[in-house]
């Protein structure tokens, strides 16, 4: 049994309208854009939702929206996702970019979260 949780909504925009992106999106969900250190493709909007990571991620292409589920079994899950009808696009060593049926982009990443958000907010999937 291995356990997952939607973790994070994450705005990819273009890298030249990454900053501007960051305030509008800062501005509609009230609260602050805040550089993420070590990681500057990414822009947290903190706490834009309690127990959900919101960034604006700069990105060489497209605008888009993509989800992060994040797991304790990142192979498990994206097997579990994989029946469902998602496609492998990348495979990233320590997480998978997958695209789902209708064309959405996920990643399944190991647990990025709080352990004990994540212990009491993860649902089980069985084997």
């Amino acid at each position: 049994m291995h356990r997952s949780r939607l973790f994070g909504l994450f705005i990819d925009t273009p890298a030249a309208d990454t900053p501007a992106a960051a305030t509008f999106w800062a501005g509609a969900f009230g609260t602050t854009a805040q550089p993420v250190p070590g990681e500057e493709e990414f822009i947290a909007l903190h706490e834009a939702f309690p127990g959900l990571a919101v960034d604006v991620q700069s990105v060489d292409d497209a605008p888009r929206y993509h989800l992060d589920i994040e797991t304790d079994d990142v192979e498990a899950e994206t097997a579990r996702l994989l029946g469902l009808g998602a496609a492998v696009v990348a495979d990233h060593g320590g997480h998978k970019t997958l695209r789902a049926p209708g064309g959405h982009l996920l990643c399944v990443v190991p647990i990025q979260s709080d352990q004990r958000l994540f212990d009491t907010s993860a649902r089980p999937w069985p084997a």
